[in-house]
């Protein structure tokens, strides 16, 4: 049976595809400021600025490609039990192979109704206003905004709670509630954490081991130290 692999990853494996991260910039993502484009009440105050934005990153996503580090996770699936928990809005874990990815702040291709948070479809052009759902009310991007719930948290905890491995790649793991998803992790779980630099991870009780890396030389680089040590432990 394949050991379970845990893989937190965040903006920094998307920002070598060429997707920019808004925290890089004073709270701008893009060049707009990110409550306007990314909270209830951004939404509220101008609908059609929010759809605009996310037309635009929409687009954006369908210029860019996975890169070394997306594939190598893929990769890895050969010798774990692999889940991906992203931050990260965008499908590059997907088409790069990934089979099984939990996004904890939405997704870019899939929008939503206003009034039914069940009410789910792919999306893949421009949404505007007067696109609607069965019961005729305006539908949304499916992006869990600021000050929203996040609903996939809970199996993101499950998931976690099993992990024999941990690797954190791309985020800092300061921002809740993703930071909290470590302290649900077994405390003899081995943490591998790829970024060219690493943040200090608050209250890790885990072994851990820092990969000063960017994801794509980060994940090549983890796959050949997971893959030596299942090897070893076949050969005990």
């Amino acid at each position: 049976m394949k050991k379970k692999l845990v893989v937190l990853t965040g903006a920094g494996i998307s920002a070598e595809s060429g997707i920019k991260t808004f925290r890089d910039a004073d709270g701008l993502w893009e060049g707009y400021n990110v409550m306007d484009v990314a909270s209830p009440e951004g939404w509220h105050r101008n609908k059609e600025l929010v759809l605009d934005f996310y037309n635009q990153r929409r687009k954006q996503l369908q210029e860019v490609k996975p890169n070394k580090g997306h594939f190598g996770l893929a990769e890895l699936e050969k010798y774990f039990d692999v889940h991906i928990i992203t931050q990260n809005v965008d499908n590059l874990h997907e088409q790069a192979g990934s089979t099984k990815v939990l996004h904890l702040h939405g997704e870019l291709l899939k929008v939503r109704s206003t009034k039914n948070e069940t009410y789910i479809l792919d999306w893949q052009h421009d949404l505007v206003i007067g696109d609607v759902d069965d019961k005729g009310n305006q539908l949304r991007p499916h992006i869990v905004w600021f000050g929203e719930m996040v609903p996939a948290l809970e199996e993101a905890i499950n998931i976690t709670a099993q992990a024999d491995y941990v690797a954190i790649i791309g985020t800092s793991l300061q921002v809740y509630p993703a930071a909290s998803l470590m302290h649900y992790a077994n405390p003899n779980t081995p943490v591998f954490y790829i970024d060219p630099r690493p943040a200090s991870i608050n209250n890790l009780q885990n072994p851990l081991e820092i990969i000063s890396m960017n994801a794509t030389d980060g994940v090549p680089f983890l796959r050949e130290k997971l893959v030596e040590i299942i090897e070893a432990k076949s050969c005990h």
